[in-house]
């Protein structure tokens, strides 16, 4: 047994399935599902733990506006301020008032003097309290506690009138204790500013708490505002700190089935809408462009969720699209989409928004898909995204800021263009097909068209007229006409290595005056010679690393029919028609509409180089016997095409040779 296909298979499923379960959350997520305004549909819950209550974002705005609206003065008390004055005090000719003015400056400086000046500090209100730094500790002081100048003096001049009743304003003025009295405290602006800042953020983030036990809901209750304040910081509480509460083996074998079902389910969606993808280098690439997806969902939900509204996952889809057909697109982007479907708390909004704006963006990328216009699919991808999100916003089906989700979605939109020239590094790595690719691979100027040219004119001149052909009969049909073309240029290839075994290259027979290649060789001799061009031309075109579905074209334009004209030959001389595999080309038949057109259009401009006859009725003739002959072999039993098609591939056809082999128009000759 055969053991390669299936490694080829299985391997990239295993390193898929071992990176999803190494990288899928450890914590279990909140098992309840509710929306403020709804009924508890659950059991009567009771709280686990002692919690705190989250303040919502929108409460948080509020009471951090608030604060920064309230800017507390900082002081700064002088001590050196209050000794120099003190001093001074000492040393005035007051008489008897000395001690007391002395004592009463004492007070004073001890509760504090601020300048006048409070408005155009402190705007047009009085504050209510300060900060006053004193011995590397600030306090916070009621501002009536502390005296403007103006009241100190008159403090000042009220101690000492209680003590003396001579006239103390005029003895104050003339021995200049009034001029003793000057602020000590202060005012910093820097760290008032500084300090104003800090109270704008450090506003408490909780607003009360639950204890163990306490109720939060009851069975068939409304979820009010304040209900979901408290579920939301349960499930908060519970996620962070809580989690899985049951066996770590338990919780590694859901993850590990999780993850099974995921891969299975991928596998099967390449199975069922295009199996052939298994065997060829899109099979990696498939599975290299889920895991971005998904890996990137799951990295992001264990590190901060937020985030998910900026990664480009409609990326993936542009990404498969550019290989694959739509059939196969989206059941693939669906599964790499169902990471952020299980475990993301917003998943299934996420999930809605993405699939939508995928299948969306796939549509508009078909027609801005150049330079750029990328951005004009950027931006209908973000207008998609932007609406959905606004409905189930609306519908308080997700929450958050609205403004921060449409700035991340549109930053996520804006990346695919980024992400997108990602298809060019894929299609080296993979050896894949684009349209880029298909327009490179046409050109005939290109080394190993070139050669075919050199080596095999004849089959060079064949080819290109098998693509004009393909050309027109795809587009009449909807198929790929690039990649039907490129198939046509490179599906006789293999004939470089012996150009002299078939009949469109005798010319250089003639012209070296050798012998027909096929003289003196039995039929069986001859039919092997002739289909070795299948065999080596897959070889030649996997040694120029060829892309695997121009390969196809190439293993795919005789299907599994005869060389007909030897085998007939060989059953002539008397051969036994058992031996009919020895005449058997050993490709596969057509699976796809461009194969199909190639295999017909191959044969048909082949053959009609036989022709004798140019008439609408013969072209339709010739087609018809052609087209029946390849029917009643069965190469046509599983291509991907209807009745309809197939008739309007042969109309084209006949229509295709007719203006081929238009008539002409004799010119009569001149008289001598």
């Amino acid at each position: 047994m055969n053991t390669k296909p299936l490694f080829r298979i299985l391997f990239p499923l295993v390193v898929a399935f071992l990176l999803l379960a190494l990288l899928m959350p450890r914590s279990a997520k909140f098992a309840y599902d509710y929306r403020k305004g709804r009924t508890w549909k659950y059991e009567t819950l009771y709280a686990q733990f002692d919690f705190p209550i989250y303040k919502t974002e929108e409460q948080m705005l509020s009471e951090r506006g608030e604060a920064s609206s309230e800017a507390i003065p900082y002081y700064k008390y002088s001590d050196d301020i209050v000794s120099r004055k003190l001093r001074a005090a000492e040393g005035l000719e007051l008489g008897t008032l000395r001690s007391a003015t002395v004592s009463s400056l004492r007070a004073i400086f001890q509760k504090g003097v601020v300048a006048d000046d409070r408005d155009r500090r402190h705007g047009a209100s009085e504050p209510e309290v300060i900060y006053v730094q004193r011995d590397k500790r600030a306090t916070k002081v009621p501002f009536s506690e502390v005296y403007r100048l103006t009241d100190a003096r008159a403090r000042l001049l009220a101690d000492l009138s209680d003590m003396s009743g001579e006239n103390v304003d005029s003895l104050l003025r003339a021995s200049g204790a009034y001029e003793l009295l000057v602020p000590n405290l202060l005012y910093d602006e820097q760290t008032t500013a500084l300090v104003h800042a800090e109270s704008a953020t450090s506003v408490s983030p909780t607003s009360g708490y639950v204890n163990a036990g306490q109720l939060i809901v009851k069975e068939g209750e409304i979820v009010t505002a304040e209900i979901a304040q408290m579920l939301d910081s349960y499930k908060r509480e519970f996620e962070a700190n809580m989690g899985y509460t049951g066996p770590p083996a338990l919780m590694l074998l859901g993850n590990i089935i999780i993850a099974l079902a995921i891969v299975s389910l991928l596998f099967l969606s390449i199975l069922l809408n295009n199996k052939r993808i298994l065997n060829d280098s899109r099979y990696p690439y498939t599975v290299v462009v889920f895991l971005l997806g998904a890996l990137a969902a799951l990295i992001l939900v264990r590190v901060n969720e937020k985030a998910l509204y900026v990664v480009p996952f409609t990326l993936v889809a542009l990404l498969l699209q550019a290989f694959m057909k739509n059939r196969l697109v989206v059941p693939l982007y669906v599964v790499s989409l169902l990471p952020l479907l299980i475990f993301s708390h917003d998943g299934s909004v996420l999930f809605v928004m993405f699939f939508v704006a995928g299948m969306v963006g796939t549509l508009a990328f078909r027609r801005f898909n150049r330079g750029w216009k990328q951005f004009i699919t950027a931006l209908i991808t973000f207008g998609v995204l932007a609406v959905t999100y606004l409905g189930f916003h609306a519908a308080e089906l997700v929450a958050g800021n609205v403004w921060r989700a449409l700035l991340s979605l549109f930053f996520g939109s804006m990346l695919t263009v980024a992400g997108y020239p990602l298809i060019y590094l894929f299609e080296r790595i993979f050896n894949l097909l684009s349209i880029s690719r298909l327009l490179e691979l046409c050109d005939v100027s290109n080394p190993l068209i070139r050669q075919l040219e050199q080596k095999a004119p004849g089959t060079f001149q064949h080819s290109l007229q098998v693509m004009n052909m393909v050309d027109t009969v795809a587009r009449a049909v909807e198929a790929d006409a690039d990649l039907v073309r490129a198939g046509a240029l490179y599906h006789d290839i293999g004939k470089l290595y012996n150009p002299l075994c078939f009949i469109e290259n005798e010319s250089l027979v003639a012209r070296d005056g050798r012998p027909r290649y096929h003289e003196g060789l039995s039929p069986e001799q001859s039919a092997r010679e002739i289909i070795r061009h299948v065999t080596e031309g897959v070889e030649l075109a996997q040694k120029n690393r060829l892309p695997e579905m121009i390969i196809d074209f190439i293993r795919s334009h005789h299907g599994t029919t005869t060389t007909g004209y030897f085998y007939v030959q060989y059953l002539q001389a008397g051969g036994d028609p058992a031996m009919i595999g020895a005449f058997r080309y050993p490709g596969f038949k057509p699976v796809t509409k461009e194969q199909m057109i190639l295999m017909l259009c191959d044969s048909v401009e082949a053959a009609s180089r036989t022709l004798t006859e140019y008439t609408p009725e013969a072209y339709s003739a010739f087609v018809e016997r052609i087209v029946a002959g390849k029917m009643e072999e069965g190469q046509f039993e599983n291509a991907d095409i209807s009745i309809s098609e197939l008739g309007t591939v042969k109309e084209t056809i006949k229509q295709y040779l007719a203006q081929i082999h238009h008539e002409r128009v004799a010119y009569p000759q001149k008289s001598k």
